[in-house]
């Protein structure tokens, strides 16, 4: 550019892009609430994933339109709460945790509880990362991330569906899972992030690579009981790298 030209002013719709992905998101996890409401249960779990694949994509094009906003950040957070709080909570209610009414009063209440509490678990969990934005290493995540509770939420309920399993025969396995989901998000297990920390420029392994294009054949030709392995395993991920240190610190102090 020559001297004295002052650069041309991005225009002002760029900085609408990366909230209208955000927007998207939460206009998926909202359809979601909808359709579990009115029992079209794989319907509103695909409505979930449309939402996480969404959510993946607003901080990236917000990066590469140079358009990251303190406003998009938290914009960013309330439609998570949305997509990955309120609708995988109803989901699991009307799909199973409603059910629960039929073994009395006390059961049909400790049902909506259990929803409320994943959904107050989802909120603590954006409100922490929010927090700690800058104070952690960004290689991982504490506690289970929104998005992949509402995964495993969605998969479980989206394979069960297939397999023509009711909920109400599997509302206490659905019980399990749901308050599962909550307290690994609101736990101190680490996470790996894939985000790579600082070093974002480095290159992807061959291996990496086979490995995502093998998973993803798999979820064409079963989506949801592929993406129900893949979330589980990650899920189950932290417990088994937290059980892995605690085996190794006797080990080195030993040492």
């Amino acid at each position: 550019m020559p001297p004295g030209v002052q650069p041309r002013p991005r225009a002002r719709g760029i900085y609408l892009l990366p909230n209208l992905f955000t927007t998207g998101g939460m206009f998926a996890g909202f359809y979601a609430i909808i359709a579990a409401a009115q029992g079209h249960f794989p319907d509103a779990c695909v409505a979930v994933f449309v939402a996480a694949i969404l959510d993946g994509l607003d901080g990236r094009v917000a990066r590469l339109t140079n358009t990251q906003s303190e406003f998009g950040v938290q914009y960013d957070s309330l439609a998570d709460l949305v997509s990955f709080g309120v609708a995988p909570s109803l989901l699991m209610y009307h799909w199973a945790l409603d059910s629960l009414r039929m073994d009395g009063a006390t059961p049909g209440k400790i049902g909506w509880i259990v929803a409320f509490l994943y959904a107050a678990c989802a909120a603590l969990r954006l409100a922490r990362f929010n927090a700690q934005v800058g104070q952690v290493d960004k290689r991982w995540f504490i506690g289970l991330a929104s998005p992949a509770a509402a995964g495993l939420m969605s998969s479980f309920v989206w394979t069960c569906e297939s397999f023509d399993l009711s909920g109400r025969d599997l509302r206490y396995v659905a019980l399990g899972v749901t308050v599962f989901a909550a307290l690994l998000m609101v736990s101190r297990l680490r996470y790996f992030s894939f985000k790579g920390g600082a070093a974002r420029n480095d290159r992807v392994p061959f291996l990496a690579i086979i490995l995502v294009v093998g998973v993803l054949v798999a979820v064409a030709i079963d989506p949801p009981t592929v993406l129900l392995g893949v979330f589980a395993l990650y899920a189950l991920s932290g417990l088994g790298y937290w059980g892995w240190r605690r085996l190794r610190r006797p080990a080195e102090v030993t040492a």
